[in-house]
């Protein structure tokens, strides 16, 4: 069944998962929103064929991984059927070591619809009892709480969703209301029952990728929106900083056609379509035909702009593909089943796998990360030609207009976002080959997916000062030159406005911490994008 999003009659959301079209996009405004999710009859048959296959296999004397054995660097022992509610919550138990502050609530209830969808698929073997008992405890609002550091994110994120199952049986603490208490009495007062685990259903819950999807997914979803909003912040900053526009005319593009520079091209030449500031090749021509004599010469002025300006769609570009084929491997992972061992109904048979294994999870979030890191770095670079007067095309130093030497302008916001800059790149070294070897050597290659994903969090955090001030730049360069913001295109008018509502033109010195902070905020909730007509920057095929 497709899956559909609506309100009840309460005006609560809700979402039906099919386990094979949840997006990245869906599944974060789902966890925002705290959707309801509803159970529909054919999920309810798939997975009760999963879990009577299984039934037979146990029945039949088979052994396999996790149901009839131990697990882990225990592998070889071998587990008796009446134990197996034990050994499943000894499962929980013995992996439950992370330690550190709790993650947010929005990537807790990502990784759990993450799991929800997962299970559904009907392959985990998980008892549809237990399955309505996790998916109960979702829809009730009780959120179990999961410190963020320990994950190995090889056998699945095994602590982080084990603090999730443990809650599920009555155990751990959660927060519930606004309340943080223990596990037992969140399912109380919220009127549901503990689940009680039989086996292969503690692996089921915790053996996969669910919760570096949870953290990753969010990260994201505000990174596409970022990247898009870059493209403003460039097309304004072309303009203020007098750039030629010729550069991103779609016939250069055409002659390499990287999808990601192709997009931002366009998106920086439509944006500026009815600019009256950004430079035209006429104009130079011009210019540069009245200087000719029949001598070689220098000039003060020069042909084509500094690559931070000229070449955006070639160092942008690459960040955006990048950040779009991590959307589609997102994507493929959320609509997975990825735990071990499978059980398909369709073959009949039970299969050990490695579908846990974060990997693809672990490398999309250092590759988010480089191109965030990028896209910041072209960032930086235009602040710097702003604040430098040997580079800003007839802008004051540090855009210092009035008592220049008295005043310093903005130059005090370059060190912040400097200082930001090297904590990002400080950040930005590869994670997904961190791998260390545990378990007896059994678990010998780790993606450490949690932990490229919690990286990727904290640079994708810092991400939104640097265009931030930027933007602040390009407001206070536009005010001084002759044209005034009456020349900006339409949509970088608006843009500037929404700016100025928060940040005056500065002429006197005071704090810029909290303009910074504000002008953040902007990008953070998406707002520049409201510039946009309608459809512009769609670029989610």
């Amino acid at each position: 069944m497709k899956k559909s999003q609506k309100n009840t009659g309460a005006n609560i959301p809700t979402i039906e998962l099919d386990g094979e079209t949840l997006t990245v996009d869906e599944l974060v405004l789902a966890a925002k929103s705290h959707a309801r999710v509803k159970i529909f009859p054919e999920q309810e048959v798939r997975i009760k064929a999963s879990r009577d296959l299984l039934d037979g296999f146990v029945k039949s004397g088979r052994t396999i991984y996790g149901v009839t054995t131990a697990v882990g660097g225990f592998v070889n022992w071998l587990i008796p059927e009446n134990l197996a509610e034990k050994l499943q919550n000894n499962i929980l138990r013995g992996v439950s070591s992370n330690v550190g502050p709790d993650l947010e609530d929005i990537y807790v209830r990502a990784a759990m619809l993450c799991r929800i969808n997962s299970m559904g698929r009907g392959i985990s073997a998980i008892s549809l009892e237990n399955f309505k008992k996790y998916v109960d405890m979702y829809n009730a609002g009780i959120i179990p709480c999961v410190p963020e550091k320990g994950s190995l994110g090889a056998s699945g994120d095994l602590g982080p969703l084990a603090y999730i199952a443990l809650v599920a049986t009555g155990a751990w603490r959660a927060k519930y209301q606004g309340e943080i208490m223990s596990g037992e009495e969140a399912l109380k007062r919220a009127g549901l029952e503990a689940a009680r685990l039989s086996y292969k259903e503690g692996l089921a819950m915790i053996n996969g990728t669910s919760m570096m999807v949870g953290v990753a997914a969010p990260l994201l979803y505000g990174a596409k929106r970022l990247v898009k909003q870059f493209c403003l912040v460039s097309a304004i900053s072309l303009e203020a900083l007098k750039g030629k526009i010729m550069p991103y005319h779609p016939t250069v593009h055409k002659n390499k056609p990287h999808p990601g520079q192709i997009k931002v091209a366009g998106a920086i030449w439509t944006t500026l379509a009815d600019s009256k500031m950004v430079v035209q090749d006429e104009e130079v021509d011009r210019w540069l035909s009245s200087m000719r004599s029949g001598e070689p010469q220098g000039m003060d002025q020069q042909i084509e702009d500094a690559y931070s300006m000229r070449a955006t769609p070639q160092i942008l570009g690459p960040s955006l593909d990048a950040i779009w084929s991590a959307d589609q491997t997102l994507k493929i992972e959320i609509n997975s089943t990825n735990d071990n061992p499978l059980v398909i109904v369709e073959e009949g048979d039970a299969f050990h796998n490695a579908h846990f294994h974060g990997q693809y999870v672990s490398q999309a979030m250092d590759h988010l990360s480089i191109a965030v890191v990028n896209m910041c770095n072209l960032s930086d670079r235009r602040i710097d030609r702003y604040l430098d007067p040997h580079h800003n095309n007839g802008l004051p130093p540090f855009l210092c207009k009035e008592d220049p030497g008295l005043r310093h302008g903005l130059m005090g916001g370059q060190y912040c976002a400097a200082s930001i800059m090297a904590d990002m790149r400080s950040l930005c070294h590869p994670v997904s080959i961190q791998t260390l070897t545990t378990t007896g050597d059994f678990q010998d290659h780790v993606s450490m997916g949690l932990v490229a994903a919690r990286r990727a969090r904290d640079i994708v955090d810092n991400a939104y000062y640097i265009p931030a001030f930027e933007l602040i730049c390009a407001c206070q360069a536009v005010d001084q030159r002759d044209e005034g913001a009456a020349a900006l295109s339409s949509v970088t008018r608006s843009i500037y406005e929404m700016v100025r509502e928060l940040v005056p033109y500065l002429d006197h010195d005071e704090a810029l911490g909290d303009y910074i902070s504000d002008v953040s905020n902007l990008l953070r909730e998406g707002r520049l994008l409201t510039a946009l007509p309608s459809g512009d920057l769609d670029w989610d095929d």
